[in-house]
């Protein structure tokens, strides 16, 4: 069981990675193997819904959006972080998103899901709720916790104080490796994962 961490924070080492730490170092001791994945300090382009991707599988755009999408398979959960800007995530975390679940939605479904957010003070519930619609899109069983997954403060000093903001990513952590195990006991079991029926699109203008 391996799952992916994914730092959408332009500070490598920062608050959030602080939070996301605390997540992974939960799973592997509950032998969950993990990666972490930071997006980097770049700019990171948005969708221009050209449609390429359709015939092609890949983004137009060759960049970090097309590796993870490589590499996804490899996952049997995602957990990204976040920090909060004006009540929402990173900007350019959302558009690696929205490139990436568009383009890999279909090899989401079934993978465990949870979002992480860091802020100084307000807007971690928007920011938190922005990032689990990805997830809940996606077929994706979102991993729950004792509370909102976030944590506060300006630099990871800070974080590290916040006792509460860290017994949830580790309550997180133990919740998402209870669930792949469940998932996995259950497949040697017989239990199979759902088949969806085709998808149908209703458009309201017609």
């Amino acid at each position: 069981m391996k799952v992916l961490l994914i730092n959408g924070s332009p500070h490598q080492h920062g608050c959030t990675y602080t939070a996301l730490r605390e997540v992974a170092a939960t799973l592997e001791k509950n032998g969950v193997e993990t990666d972490f994945h930071w997006i980097g300090t770049q700019p990171v382009a948005g969708c221009i819904a050209c449609g390429k991707c359709a015939q092609t599988g890949r983004c137009i755009f060759d960049d970090q959006v097309n590796q993870l999408e490589e590499i996804i398979d490899n996952y049997d959960g995602i957990v990204v972080g976040s920090p909060v800007y004006y009540a929402g995530p990173a900007g350019q975390l959302c558009a690696l998103l929205d490139r990436l679940f568009y383009i890999a939605g279909g090899k989401m479904a079934g993978k465990a899901a949870a979002a992480v957010v860091s802020c100084r003070r307000g807007g971690a519930s928007a920011a938190y709720d922005r990032l689990n619609k990805y997830f809940t899109i996606s077929n994706m069983p979102v991993v729950p916790s004792q509370y909102w997954n976030q944590v506060h403060g300006s630099k990871p000093e800070d974080v590290l104080q916040d006792e509460e903001g860290l017994q949830t990513m580790r309550t997180l952590g133990q919740n998402m490796a209870w669930m792949l195990k469940s998932r996995q006991a259950g497949e040697a079991q017989g239990v199979s994962v759902p088949e969806y029926e085709p998808k149908l699109r209703t458009n309201f203008i017609r």
